[in-house]
């Protein structure tokens, strides 16, 4: 069991009371703790979406000027986006991020889903939740990576103008993943018959310290790949081929080294999707962006505060631009 699993008991979303041992010793784990200041308050617990209790966290810096809600991929939990919370902070944006079901302290059977549109419904009934408690000013952005780049595809493509996203940064969106032609036929050759396969670690960073940490420092990381998920996202991707282009600002991010997602077929799909995307392409960057090597991270966050930048309310003072 995961070290942090007292956490689960923790009730709904609230302020957080840092004088619990465990939620410590999580924060700092993660690196959050040291993001906490006072001007920055943080709540943390629990939100309900139908069948899911989702872990959440709010960081609100004073005076935000909007909402960014972040959106993790598949293995992935909110504890591994530090680097990224910071610059949103950095820039005055009130964040929002939360495990998804089966993943990190959120409940549902361990990286699993039985269908992709069960993300769209946690996602609404989060913002839904969020606004009533006046914890979601607009505007919204929402910035995922990979599977979460999908889910925020996918959202913004099927509300079309409905207003809610005023922009969106996809960082290497999932839309088939890498070797989709040749491990498909497998899958629905196997997928019958077997639960699960164990996970293959692959060095999706060029940070070496992260990726260590993924395979040996992470108790919230899941060890085996849930073959009823590779068939919610086998029934997903001709849905998402099928909705019609969105005209939200959208800016892709995606590394020319990433073997985890087919990325050259992917951005051919969004640029159709979303016709006003701007697409940056970095040589040597992998899978995870938003934990890359410094050097690479940081000329990645320089174009993502570019693209947010523009984004920003006209009166909005300069931000400090992120060196970390």
């Amino acid at each position: 069991m995961s070290d942090f699993t007292p956490l689960q008991a923790l009730g709904p979303l609230a302020p957080a009371d840092l004088s619990g041992h465990e939620l410590k010793r999580y924060l700092g784990h993660y690196g959050l703790a040291t993001l906490l200041a006072e001007h920055v308050r943080l709540h943390v617990g629990y939100l309900e979406a139908g069948n899911f209790r989702l872990w959440t966290q709010v960081w609100r810096p004073q005076a935000p000027i909007g909402t960014v809600f972040v959106v993790h991929g598949y293995f992935d939990h909110l504890g591994l986006y530090r680097h990224l919370l910071e610059c949103l902070l950095a820039r005055k944006w009130q964040v929002v991020l939360w495990d998804l079901p089966g993943h990190g302290l959120s409940s549902g059977r361990r990286a699993s889903i039985d269908d992709f549109s069960d993300y769209g419904s946690c996602l609404h009934h989060l913002q839904q939740q969020l606004e009533e408690a006046g914890l979601a000013p607009r505007p919204w952005l929402g910035v995922g990576q990979s599977t979460g780049a999908a889910i925020l595809a996918t959202d913004a493509l099927t509300r079309g103008d409905g207003g809610a996203w005023s922009g969106l940064a996809l960082l290497a969106p999932l839309v088939r993943p890498w070797g989709w032609k040749q491990s498909s036929w497998l899958h629905r050759l196997v997928g019958p018959f077997v639960e699960s396969i164990p996970r293959t670690f692959r060095a999706n960073s060029t940070d070496a310290d992260f990726a260590d940490f993924l395979r040996e420092g992470d108790p919230l990381q899941d060890n085996r790949l849930a073959m009823d998920w590779v068939d919610a996202m086998r029934r997903w991707m001709p849905q998402l081929l099928a909705l019609p282009p969105s005209p939200v600002p959208t800016l892709i991010l995606q590394g020319e080294q990433d073997l985890t997602v087919d990325w050259e077929w992917n951005l051919e799909v969004l640029a159709r999707k979303f016709p006003a995307a701007q697409i940056h392409r970095h040589p040597e960057a992998r899978h995870h962006l938003v934990n890359e090597a410094k050097p690479i991270r940081r000329e990645l966050f320089t174009v993502l505060e570019r693209f947010i930048a523009g984004l920003e309310p006209t009166d909005t003072p300069p931000r400090e631009t992120l060196s970390s």
